[in-house]
C-alpha cells in the first residue's frame, strides 16, 4: 500500500478522475443552497441533485469532487466505533446520463487497487439482491472471487427516495482482519462487527419509481459516488480507526493534552477524547459555513454538538470552555484542503467561545429543574424518577444522564433508567425512519409534490393586486392522498389555479382566510409553497363540503395581511437604518414578519444602548411620516445589484427579480407584501433588543396597531403605578428616586453590618489557625453563607497571612459548597487547592476543581459535610508534608 497522507489521498483521488475527463468542481456549503428540503449537506451529491431530479441540465456530465459533510444519525455510535464520524470528507465521481455500472466499478477498482494498492486478497464487493449485472462486473470482468460478493437487501444496497429516482448500489469493503472481528465463522461485510470497513459506495441511479412502488428504467442513467476520505486513509495510513489519520490525531492530542490525559491510556477517556475531535470539526465547518447556534433547524444541529463535546469535556475534567482554544488546531488540520478557513478562524472561535458559556449557564438551569423534579418525588413519595423526565433534561437541557443518575442518588431517588432507554430508542427509531424517508436527496413529500406540479399547471399568485379572486381547485388532498371531495371536518390540502394567498416565504407568514364553493367552505391555516409552482392551501373544511375541479372563492383575510405589511415594510426601514447607523456590515441575517410584530436579526457583535435604539427609531418614524411611496419593479439579476439593491444572503433568486423600494431610501430584493406608502406602517417602536448568537443581534418592534396597543398597556400601568406609590403621575419619577435613595441608604448601612461581622469572622479562624510545616492552616464550616460569601472569606483569610492554605465548607438550601485556597508561596512549590476541594466533594456526592491558588466545589450531602472538610484537611496536610522545601519561619497564627 501506498503511505499518502490524507491531503495526499485526496488530491490523488480528484487528479485520477480528471484523467478520466471528469471536471473538478469545488465541494459546496454544508448548507444546501436554494434547497428547503434538506437540513444538512451529508453527501457528494447533495449540490446535483437537481440533476438526479431532472429539474436541471447540467453543463459537463462527469464531475469529482470532494466534499465536506455531516450526518447526526450516528451520532450515539461516535467514540465508540473505530469508523462512526458526524464530519467526514467525502470523495466522489458523479455521471449524469454518461457512464454506467462498468466504468463506475472498473475505475474504483483501478483507484485502490493501482493507486491506493490496497490488496487485492482483502477486498470484498457487496451488491443488491437481484443486481447480476453487477455481480458479472465484479466476477466476470474484474476478476473478484464470488466468495468475496455478497448480496444484500434493499436496507444495505438499495438507495431510494419514496417516488423518485433510485436504483441498486454496491460497496466496496476492506478486511482489517480477524483481529477486529466477532469471531464468527460466517463474518463478511453487512456484519456489525469492526472487520469490514466500507470504504466506497457506488450508487447506480437507474430507475424511477412511482407511487405504486413500480420500477421503470430511466432512459438517462445516473452514477453517485462516495469515498470516505478518513477511512481510506486509516487502512493507508495502517492505524486503528478515522481518528489516528494523520488529518484528526493531531486534533484529539491537543484536546487530550487539554484534558491531561493520554490517548489509549484510558477506554472511558478515549471516548470522550474521540467525540470531542469529531464534533469539533463538524462544530468549526458549520459556523464558517454560515450556521450559528439556535433551537431549531440547522443551528440546533451546531447547538447539539458543541453541548455534547462541552460535556464530554467536563467528563475529562475541563470544567472551563475550551473547545474555542482548539479551533486554531483544526484550521491548521484542515487548511490543506479549505484554506478559506484561515480567513473565518477568529469568527469560529468568537462563535464556539460564546455559545459554549452560554451553556454552562443553561447547565446549572437543568440543576434546578432536576432539583424541583426531585422534589415532586420526594413529595409523592415514590422515590423514582421519571424516565421520561431524565431524558427531557437530557434532550432539551443538555444535562447528563450520569449526573442526574447521581444527584438523584444523593437524595435517595432512583432514575427509571428503563423509561429513559425507552424515550431514547423512540428518538432513534424517528431518527431511523426520517433517514429511510429522506435518503440524502431529500422529504418524500416534496416528490410528492414535484409529482403533482408535473400534473397541474402552476398556480399563478395575484394577491400583489387583490385580496379576492375566483379560482379553480386543480387538486384537493386528504392525509396526503389525492381525493375527489372532501367534508366538514377534513383536514385538506388545495392547490388552486390562481390565489390571492401569499404562501410562506422569506420570513412572512402565510396568509389566512377562506375558499368558499358552492357547497362548503374551507378556513385556509397555512399556505406553503413546498416546490416551485405549487402552492398548498391548508386548513380545515368548516362546512359542508369542497370538491376537486369546481370553482371557489379565495379571500385572504384582510386586517391579518396588512398588519403583516405594515412589519415588512418596516423590516426594510429598519434594515436601512441599521447600515446607515452602524455599517455595511450590519446585514439581515433572519426575519420573521408577523401582523403582531417584527422580528429582524442582523450582523453586529456588540450590543446597542438605549441611545442607539432611540435614533433607530427616531430614523425609522421619520422616514414613516415622510410618506415615502413604496414600488416594486421587476428587473434583470444583475440590473437590480448595479441599482444598489440589496440582496439577502443565501435567498435564491432568478434571471429575473422583485425589487421593492421606498422612496430613494431604500431598495431592497423582496417577494413579500408591502403597504403602499411609508405613512401605512403606522408608529413604529422597538421593545427588545438582544443577542441570538455569536455576531447576530435581535431586534423586535411593532407597528400599527400593535404600537397603539402598546401605548395603551402603558398608559393604564403609568396609572397604576401612580396609584400605589400615592402621588400622580407627573410625581412617579422624583417619588421612585426617593424610595431608591432610601433603599440605597438601608442596603449601605446592611453591608457595613455585615463587614464588621465578617471581621471578627475572620479573626475567629485566624486565632484557630494550625501550623504545618511552617504553614498557616485553616479548615472550617461556616453555615448558611452563600457562595460568594464563602469565597469572600477565604480570600480575607488568606490575604492577613503570609503562608497559609485555607479549606472553607457551608451547607445552604440542602447544598455544600466548599472552597480551596493557597498563598503563592505555597503554590510555587507544587500545592494544588484542586486536589483539596475534589478529595472533599467526593463525600458530600460531588464534584469540582480549579487552580492551583483558588478552587471550588460542591455536593448534595450536607450531613457529611464535616467528614468532607477532615478529608479535606487530610489532603492538604499530605500535601504540604510532601512538598520539599515548605518548612521554614511563617508568621504565627492570626499574624499579618
Amino acid at each position: 500500500m501506498v503511505r499518502w497522507t490524507a491531503d495526499e489521498l485526496r488530491q490523488a483521488f480528484i487528479d485520477f478522475f480528471v484523467s478520466k475527463g471528469h471536471a473538478h468542481k469545488p465541494g459546496s456549503s454544508l448548507v444546501p443552497k436554494n434547497d428547503p428540503t434538506i437540513l444538512l449537506t451529508s453527501a457528494g451529491m447533495v449540490q446535483f441533485k437537481p440533476y438526479f431530479m431532472g429539474t436541471e441540465t447540467p453543463d459537463v456530465r462527469r464531475v469529482t469532487t470532494y466534499q465536506r459533510c455531516l450526518r447526526t444519525g450516528d451520532i450515539e455510535n461516535v467514540g465508540s466505533t473505530d469508523r462512526h464520524a458526524t464530519f467526514f470528507e467525502m470523495l466522489g465521481n458523479f455521471s449524469f446520463g454518461d457512464y454506467f455500472k462498468e466504468e463506475a466499478i472498473r475505475w474504483a477498482w483501478e483507484f485502490v487497487t493501482e493507486r491506493m494498492e490496497l490488496p487485492r486478497e482483502r477486498l470484498w464487493a457487496t451488491i443488491y439482491l437481484d443486481d447480476d449485472e453487477a455481480f458479472q462486473i465484479w466476477h466476470e470482468q474484474i476478476g473478484l472471487p464470488r466468495e468475496r460478493i455478497v448480496r444484500l437487501g434493499k436496507e444495505d444496497n438499495f438507495w431510494e427516495i419514496g417516488v423518485g429516482p433510485c436504483g441498486p448500489c454496491s460497496e466496496i469493503h476492506y478486511d482489517r482482519g480477524p483481529q477486529f472481528g466477532c469471531g464468527r465463522d460466517d463474518c463478511r461485510p453487512g456484519c456489525d462487527c469492526e472487520r469490514f470497513m466500507e470504504i466506497w459506495n457506488l450508487v447506480f441511479i437507474q430507475f424511477y419509481q412511482d407511487e405504486a412502488g413500480q420500477l421503470t428504467p430511466l432512459e438517462q442513467k445516473g452514477i453517485d459516488t462516495g469515498m470516505g476520505l478518513e477511512r481510506a486513509a486509516s487502512i493507508l495510513q495502517g492505524v486503528g480507526s478515522i481518528f489516528e489519520v494523520d488529518l484528526v490525531r493531531p486534533i484529539l492530542d491537543e484536546v487530550a493534552r487539554l484534558a491531561g490525559t493520554r490517548y489509549g491510556a484510558d477506554p472511558e477517556k478515549d471516548v470522550s477524547l474521540r467525540v470531542i475531535t469529531d464534533h469539533l470539526r463538524g462544530i468549526v465547518f458549520l459556523v464558517y459555513d454560515g450556521v450559528l447556534p439556535s433551537n431549531e433547524g440547522r443551528g440546533y444541529v451546531l447547538r447539539r454538538l458543541l453541548r455534547r463535546a462541552a460535556l464530554h469535556g467536563r467528563l475529562l475534567g475541563l470544567e472551563e470552555p475550551f473547545l474555542g482554544a482548539l479551533v486554531g488546531r483544526v484550521v491548521e488540520q484542515m487548511k490543506a484542503g479549505y484554506p478559506e478557513l484561515l480567513a473565518q478562524q477568529e469568527h469560529i472561535r468568537q462563535v464556539i467561545d460564546w455559545e459554549e458559556r452560554r451553556f454552562g449557564e443553561t447547565l446549572d438551569q437543568g440543576v434546578q429543574l432536576l432539583e424541583e423534579a426531585l422534589n415532586r418525588v420526594e413529595a409523592q413519595g415514590t422515590k423514582v424518577l421519571d424516565g421520561e423526565q431524565v431524558f427531557r433534561l437530557y434532550d432539551t437541557y443538555g444535562f447528563p444522564v450520569e449526573l442526574t443518575k447521581e444527584l438523584a442518588a444523593a437524595r435517595g431517588v432512583e432514575v427509571d433508567e428503563a423509561g429513559f432507554q425507552q424515550q431514547m430508542e423512540l428518538q432513534r427509531s424517528r431518527a431511523r425512519a426520517a433517514r429511510e424517508a429522506t435518503g440524502y436527496m431529500g422529504k418524500p413529500g416534496v416528490e410528492r409534490y414535484a409529482e403533482l406540479a408535473r400534473e397541474v399547471p402552476p398556480t399563478r399568485f395575484t394577491g400583489y393586486e387583490r385580496l379576492e379572486e375566483e379560482a379553480q381547485v386543480l387538486a384537493l388532498l386528504v392525509d396526503g392522498q389525492p381525493v375527489v371531495e372532501a367534508r366538514a371536518g377534513d383536514q385538506v390540502e388545495i392547490v388552486l389555479d390562481r390565489t390571492p394567498f401569499y404562501a410562506e416565504s422569506g420570513g412572512q407568514v402565510p396568509d389566512r382566510g377562506t375558499l368558499t364553493g358552492p357547497g362548503g367552505q374551507v378556513e385556509v391555516e397555512d399556505v406553503q409553497r413546498p416546490v416551485a409552482g405549487v402552492v398548498v392551501h391548508r386548513g380545515r373544511v368548516r362546512s359542508g363540503r369542497i370538491r376537486r375541479d369546481e370553482v371557489v372563492l379565495a379571500t385572504v383575510d384582510a386586517h391579518h395581511r396588512w398588519d403583516t405589511a405594515r412589519n415588512h415594510t418596516a423590516t426594510h426601514l429598519l434594515h436601512q437604518a441599521l447600515r446607515d447607523a452602524l455599517g455595511q456590515h450590519a446585514h439581515q441575517a433572519g426575519s420573521l414578519v408577523h401582523p403582531e410584530y417584527l422580528r429582524f436579526d442582523f450582523t453586529h457583535f456588540q450590543g446597542l444602548d438605549r441611545g442607539q435604539l432611540r435614533e433607530l427609531e427616531e430614523e425609522v418614524n421619520h422616514r414613516i411620516l415622510q410618506a415615502l411611496p413604496v414600488t416594486t419593479t421587476e428587473m434583470a439579476y444583475e440590473e437590480a445589484i448595479a441599482a444598489g439593491a440589496i440582496a439577502l444572503f443565501d435567498e435564491k433568486y432568478g434571471e429575473r427579480v422583485r425589487v421593492v423600494a421606498i422612496g430613494e431610501y431604500s431598495k431592497e430584493l423582496c417577494g413579500g407584501t408591502h403597504v403602499h406608502s411609508s405613512a401605512q406602517v403606522g408608529p413604529f417602536k422597538i421593545i427588545q433588543e438582544g443577542s441570538v448568537a455569536a455576531g447576530v443581534r435581535r431586534i423586535t418592534a411593532l407597528t400599527g396597531h400593535g404600537t397603539l396597543k402598546l401605548v395603551t398597556e402603558l398608559d393604564e400601568g403609568w396609572d397604576r403605578l401612580a396609584r400605589l406609590l400615592g402621588t400622580t403621575r407627573d410625581q412617579v419619577p422624583q417619588q421612585v428616586e426617593r424610595l431608591a435613595a432610601q433603599v440605597e441608604e438601608l442596603q449601605g448601612k446592611l453591608q457595613k453590618m455585615l463587614d464588621q461581622q465578617a471581621t471578627s469572622l475572620a479573626d475567629q479562624l485566624l486565632e484557630r489557625a494550625e501550623r504545618v510545616n511552617g504553614a498557616a492552616v485553616v479548615v472550617a464550616s461556616l453555615p448558611g453563607l452563600g457562595k460568594e460569601q464563602l469565597r469572600a472569606m477565604g480570600d480575607r483569610v488568606r490575604e492577613r497571612l503570609r503562608s497559609a492554605a485555607v479549606l472553607l465548607g457551608t451547607e445552604r438550601d440542602g447544598r455544600v459548597q466548599l472552597v480551596a485556597m493557597a498563598t503563592p508561596d505555597l503554590v510555587a512549590k507544587g500545592f494544588h487547592a484542586g486536589r483539596v476541594v475534589q478529595a472533599a466533594a467526593k463525600e458530600v456526592g460531588g464534584g469540582g476543581g480549579g487552580r492551583p491558588d483558588m478552587a471550588e466545589a460542591g455536593g448534595r450531602q450536607p450531613e457529611r459535610l464535616e467528614q468532607a472538610l477532615a478529608v479535606g484537611k487530610e489532603t492538604l496536610k499530605a500535601q504540604l508534608g510532601a512538598a520539599a522545601g515548605l518548612a521554614g519561619d511563617g508568621p504565627t497564627p492570626g499574624e499579618p
